[in-house]
């Protein structure tokens, strides 16, 4: 008897990770717009801007703290736009894509 059937023993009624229900590829409301994704430069340093969301607040501070943690850098949600430190625009819009979410590039 290994250790999963024992876990499994002392609670019956446990749910593992691999018998979970399927979920859907993003719990943030995706719209039909694309988000649009632009590069800028300020004091010197570059910044990847993302704007034109218009689901809730709510959500896009959610998306926010769920690119800065994979990407592993700095950023910010202010005024209705994620600011992300540095210049990410590829990697975010592949995240973006894989979410379900339509993007467009835009600058440089």
């Amino acid at each position: 008897m290994d250790l999963k059937d024992q876990l499994k023993n002392l609670f019956p009624e446990h749910i593992s990770e691999e018998q979970e229900a399927p979920t859907s590829k993003s719990d943030i409301w995706l719209q039909e717009e694309p988000i649009i994704c632009k590069y800028e430069k300020r004091n010197g340093k570059p910044i990847t801007i993302l704007e034109n969301y218009n689901g809730t607040d709510a959500d896009f501070k959610k998306l926010t703290k769920e690119l800065k943690t994979k990407l592993s850098v700095g950023g910010t949600f202010k005024e209705g736009k994620i600011i992300i430190q540095g210049d990410y625009r590829d990697r975010i819009m592949a995240l973006l894509q894989e979410k379900g979410f339509s993007t467009k590039r835009v600058g440089g």
